[in-house]
């Protein structure tokens, strides 16, 4: 294949990810993503690894969420991948205020809080490369519980603090990756773009990425990326933010 061909090919891609990915229109808000991790191969099919991360909000005055997490995939074929997950999440949950009929006075107030949840996941990718521009689709399924939990709840009508409980529970979503990588010669940093959507019912959440990858002596690894999000569902109790990612993984 020539470098016209080449070019071609990845145009071809960027009109491919750039139809599929949803215009944004705005965004509430803007938080940082930082994790560090480190990785195992056991084989040339078989590696497991283990990741710590820290997310903020509210334009990254407000930590958002810490998580520690470990995974394990096996590669069947040279182009099939297989991956199973468990993430520990502590959650900073959001402030929620309800109202009156009138709209207008207060009924309940429920602080900010910290919570505990629970992730599995099991995935499957597929890969595709010509010459050095790899494309790939991963299908992720995850299943996330909340435990229940008290925690303080003020009624306005009553003038008093009252005990409320969060009652636990489970949410299953369809993650759905189409990624585009790219191996520059000569060059030290591989940008990749990718988008996902997250799917229940419906279009729940869209996420995209545009970022490079950059590794050291084949055992540090480090990314940096740019992330939007625009949330669908009304159930999410995320919302639409931009936000920048630092992660380093040590290879050993």
């Amino acid at each position: 294949m020539g470098r016209s061909q080449r070019n071609q090919l990845t145009a071809l891609l960027l009109l491919v990810l750039a139809a599929i990915i949803p215009t944004p229109s705005h965004a509430d808000d803007a938080g940082l993503v930082l994790s560090a991790g480190v990785s195992h191969k056991f084989s040339k099919k078989l590696s497991v690894g283990a990741e710590a991360e820290f997310r903020s909000r509210n334009d990254f005055r407000t930590a958002e969420r810490v998580s520690l997490g470990a995974d394990a995939s096996y590669k069947f074929l040279p182009w099939l991948k297989a991956s199973a997950g468990y993430v520990l999440l502590f959650d900073n949950n959001r402030e929620e205020i309800t109202y009156q009929d009138d709209g207008v006075n207060y009924n309940n107030w429920r602080p900010s809080y910290w919570g505990v949840r629970h992730r599995f996941n099991v995935s499957l990718t597929g890969s595709y490369k010509i010459q050095r521009v790899e494309l790939s689709l991963r299908e992720r399924w995850q299943y996330t519980y909340r435990p229940s939990k008290v925690i303080d709840n003020f009624d306005f009508d009553e003038a008093m603090w009252e005990d409320h409980e969060v009652r636990g529970k489970g949410k299953n979503v369809l993650r759905s990756r189409l990624q585009v990588e790219w191996d520059i010669p000569k060059c030290k940093f591989d940008p990749f773009a990718n988008v996902e959507f997250y799917t229940r019912s419906g279009l729940d959440k869209t996420r995209m990425h545009l970022g490079v990858n950059h590794t050291i002596k084949k055992k540090h690894s480090f990314q940096a990326f740019y992330r939007y999000q625009i949330v669908n569902s009304s159930s999410d109790t995320e919302g639409d933010i931009h936000m920048l990612g630092l992660g380093y993984t040590y290879k050993f």
